[in-house]
């Protein structure tokens, strides 16, 4: 048998999907956040890269959310800690409301690609733009990988297939610094002193969310809200720890049988 798992310490919560889709929050997430009265940190950790960290917090504290900017944890984040430490200068393939997050990182004549969702930029000439780059040699980043993400529309692509797209033509791999990679989940709990063994994570995406923190040696609590598709949970092994309507359930069981 498993040896018994240490107290929790840490939740990480998924934003988009999770607590809201768009500007319409989860029915009675605001109110789940009593979590906050609990002995735990919380960490929201996130994918989007749609709009920069101020902009995110502004959207949440509009939908009611009481929450704090160091509480965020973005996949920017990451990879402007990337871009630094690799010392290179990125053609930025991201949201224009996603820029402030690179202020000061300069990117003329760039030497690396990197890609976030950016509807906007991903057209033929951009596209061949990015392959020549990478062909001379400048490293593909990929914020994240996601395959698809919720709108109020219906689903839409999300960045994925066109990393893809120019890892095939180009016949290389991206390093990818968004969820599920280990190392976002790992340096998310940087500073909170608490082991991947003490950390559940909440999200709506059963692959990115759920089987990335499992992987990461973290509990992960799937949500049938967002981007979930019925059977979902069967596409992770190991399936998820728990799978739960929605994000207030998922506190609830928190707060019954994990604390």
């Amino acid at each position: 048998r498993m040896a018994a798992r240490r107290a929790l310490k840490a939740v990480l919560v998924d934003l988009s999907g999770t607590l809201h889709v768009e500007d319409s929050a989860v029915p009675g997430a605001q109110e789940a956040l009593k979590l906050r009265g609990a002995p735990v940190t919380i960490r929201f950790v996130t994918n989007t890269t749609k709009e920069c960290k101020r902009d995110l917090l502004e959207r949440l504290t509009k939908l009611g959310f009481d929450i704090a900017e160091n509480e965020i944890f973005t996949s920017l984040t990451a990879a402007r800690n990337l871009l630094e430490q690799k010392q290179v200068r990125p053609l930025l393939l991201v949201d224009d409301k996603a820029l402030p997050d690179f202020t000061g990182i300069a990117t003329d004549d760039p030497n690396a690609v990197v890609i976030g969702l950016a509807p906007e930029h991903f057209h033929y000439q951009m596209m061949n733009r990015a392959f020549r780059l990478i062909l001379d040699g400048a490293p593909l980043i990929a914020i994240h990988k996601a395959r698809y993400f919720k709108k109020k529309d219906g689903l839409a692509l999300g960045p994925g297939p066109f990393v893809t797209g120019l890892e095939y033509a180009t016949d290389t791999k991206a390093t990818v610094v968004g969820k599920p990679e280990k190392t976002f989940f790992l340096e998310a709990l940087r500073g909170t002193d608490c082991a991947p063994e003490e950390a559940v994570m909440i999200g709506d995406d059963c692959r990115d969310d759920v089987g990335g923190a499992q992987n990461a040696g973290m509990r992960g609590i799937l949500v049938r809200t967002g981007k979930y598709r019925p059977a979902d949970e069967d596409k992770i092994n190991p399936a998820p720890y728990l799978t739960c309507e929605n994000f207030p359930e998922a506190v609830e069981h928190i707060l019954e049988r994990l604390l």
